[in-house]
């Protein structure tokens, strides 16, 4: 268990180090970070496509994370209820002035990450692949895109004081931990699998590159499989949920989006909630990104 943290947070740390002052690497920075998630889910597709009894496994991965994104995003919502509650805090739109956004878009962007999975799942059916090759490529290859992250991570503008400061980010991030646990737990009672393993799957927090192919080496496959949809459905929801949400419950739509709330779905917390929403967002976002590897290591090695 410690190798593998070792080996996960030392390049998250290490990139983040590396300060970029330059507009033009750091541009270079996160395309290479987008091509390494869609490596990264191409190879997640090989790796599925060398299960036996792929019929079966997949209506087992899709029904398995059906039951996770639902337990897990309705414990979140009521805690995240309870919270806006107990703090009784609401923001305003920025503007009166209604706001468009493509989100049949963003909604084919998700899909396209899905299709990548399906392209390295037909491809690995007709090509013959070496598994321990395949195991070793995934690995590498996160390692990388874990560095590239930590880069992300440190020229985002967030300092460790904004952090401390912005208490409504934190305790969004602590809900969602908790809360996804107790869904997590909850799956147990109807599905049977072994309460690490749903505890481990239910600590993606939307992160699918990661909890996909985390769980798949740590797991196997079909777990890693369930994490990755799990995750991405929860990005689908994000995008769907958070404009009907955030003028009346900001840290409940904030919260649905999990770790994509610092990246894939700030544009949309952004123009549907105002500014004043951005740095819960963006921090509740950046806390669930570093717990997420550091959760889904521990339960696996329970």
């Amino acid at each position: 268990m410690y190798l593998d943290l070792l080996l996960i947070l030392l390049p998250l740390v290490l990139g983040y180090l590396i300060v970029v002052t330059s507009p033009k690497w750091l541009h270079l920075v996160n395309q290479s970070c987008s091509l390494m998630v869609y490596l990264i889910l191409f190879i997640m597709g090989i790796s599925l496509s060398l299960l036996d009894n792929l019929a079966e496994n997949a209506l087992l991965i899709f029904g398995h994370a059906s039951v996770f994104i639902s337990a897990t995003l309705i414990a979140n919502v009521v805690g995240l209820w309870g919270m806006t509650k107990w703090l009784g805090k609401n923001y305003k739109l920025a503007s009166n002035v209604p706001v468009t956004i493509d989100k049949l878009m963003m909604i084919k962007e998700s899909l396209t990450l899905l299709g990548v999975v399906l392209v390295g799942f037909i491809i690995g059916g007709l090509i013959s692949f070496d598994k321990a090759l395949i195991d070793s490529l995934g690995e590498y290859s996160l390692m990388l895109l874990l560095g590239f992250i930590g880069v992300q991570l440190r020229n985002s503008g967030i300092a460790m004081r904004e952090i401390l400061l912005n208490k409504a980010g934190m305790a969004i991030a602590l809900i969602v931990i908790i809360t996804s646990w107790i869904g997590g737990a909850g799956v147990c009672f109807l599905i049977d699998i072994p309460l690490s393993q749903a505890m481990a799957i239910s600590s993606g927090f939307g992160w699918y590159s990661l909890s996909g192919i985390l769980i798949s080496d740590g797991i196997d496959p079909v777990s890693g499989g369930v994490a990755f949809i799990n995750d991405l459905l929860r990005e689908l929801l994000a995008i769907l949920l958070i404009p009907l949400l955030i003028k009346r419950k900001p840290h409940t739509a904030v919260g649905i989006a999990g770790a994509t709330a610092m990246d894939f779905t700030l544009p949309i917390i952004q123009k549907t909630g105002g500014s004043e929403v951005v740095p819960m967002a963006i921090i509740s976002g950046f806390i669930l990104t570093l717990a997420s590897p550091i959760f889904i290591l521990f339960f696996i090695s329970i």
